[in-house]
């Protein structure tokens, strides 16, 4: 069982640092700010439910797929990696008349099974950079039908306690915005918007990486 521990405690590190579900819960109370704690407590749920399907459909069939269409790892790391450095530029030039926009927008007026999936879970909890970085998981998977098993375990495991965790923090978010503080609250989303730039820019060299290694491969 020492090959699942490995791939579990490798696939949660890696999507740990990607989904980062605690600076991800304190824009979810700003998302929703306006609803009832039942509804935030019923959206947390329902996330961290669609979360485990996006990263285990991901983690299970998301080589097969790339394959199957032509898509290659660098190119979805590209395309995953640019969506997520989009995303976190504009969480850190959120001025203060954006976050009244946001405010305004439909999306508190909505019901809970409208937002659930989309845009709460995809692409704002489990968007491109957390596919891209379960495919890569799921492709890396160990060689032989007992490694690989056990591969495919730990890392389902790891999705399914990261699942876990997105609920427990967005559940959760209003204690911790009222534990920081709104200026706090505020730093730490910026810190967190500043580390999904980071890690965004780090799938990117992945995908520039893996691209110049395909053209020194070829003959």
């Amino acid at each position: 069982m020492s090959g699942a521990v490995q791939s579990f405690l490798l696939a949660f590190s890696a999507l740990f640092s990607i989904v980062n579900p605690i600076g991800g819960a304190l824009i979810f109370a700003q998302v929703t700010s306006e609803r009832s704690h039942g509804d935030r407590v019923l959206l947390a749920r329902r996330i961290g439910l669609y979360s485990l399907f996006v990263m285990l459909g991901a983690l299970w069939f998301g080589a097969w797929l790339l394959g199957f269409f032509g898509v290659s790892i660098a190119a979805l790391r590209l395309a995953g990696g640019l969506v997520v450095v989009s995303l976190a530029w504009q969480l850190l030039q959120t001025p203060e008349e954006r976050e009244e926009r946001k405010e305004s927008q439909a999306l508190p007026a909505q019901g809970v099974g409208e937002v659930a999936f989309f845009p709460l879970t995809l692409p704002f909890t489990t968007g491109p950079g957390t596919i891209a970085v379960a495919i890569t998981l799921g492709s890396n998977a160990s060689s032989g039908e007992h490694a690989y098993w056990l591969s495919v375990i730990g890392g389902s495991a790891a999705a399914l306690a990261m699942a876990v965790l997105i609920w427990l923090s967005y559940a959760s978010a209003d204690r911790l915005v009222a534990l920081l503080g709104r200026a706090g609250a505020r730093v730490l989303s910026r810190l967190s918007a500043f580390l999904l730039l980071c890690v965004g820019m780090q799938i990117i060299l992945g995908g520039v990486t893996d691209f110049v290694r395909s053209l020194a491969l070829r003959p």
